[in-house]
């Protein structure tokens, strides 16, 4: 059994970090790819679900940059994996990259099916970002 996380992924939640430790929770795009150690042409696609889910948000101009969003609820783990992922970590079979039928289960699917629950209920409990205004891992 593989789980694989993309690239994308893994930049999302460094820049959700990156943004929790800067002053101010503000980085210029420049900035954020740099501590990403993505590029520029590369960013957008990485903050694009973030910024569509309301953890970040985007400003323009001068003073503008990407920050955490003042109000929005701290993401889980779990989250940043589903809305770049997609619904990555559902009932698909572990042996035949399907639905796994009801009255055909693999030999695995019920195994499969209890570890992805702990596996989930994990993601679940991991807070993606550390800031001051008292988000933590």
């Amino acid at each position: 059994m593989i789980f694989k996380l993309q690239r994308k992924t893994d930049l999302a939640l460094s820049a959700l970090r990156c943004l929790g430790a800067a002053q101010d929770n503000r980085l210029t795009g420049v900035e954020l790819a740099d501590a990403i150690e993505t590029t520029m042409s590369f960013l957008p696609q990485v903050m694009a679900p973030l910024l569509r889910s309301g953890w970040v948000v985007s400003e323009r101009g001068p003073g503008g940059g990407y920050l955490l969003a003042p109000d929005s609820p701290p993401p889980t783990l779990y989250d940043v994996i589903e809305v770049t992922e997609g619904p990555t970590i559902n009932g698909r079979c572990v042996l035949r990259d399907a639905p796994c039928p009801g009255d055909d289960a693999c030999q695995i699917h019920f195994v499969a099916d209890e570890a992805r629950a702990v596996l989930i209920d994990g993601f679940r409990r991991i807070p993606a970002v550390e800031t001051s205004r008292g988000f933590s891992e």
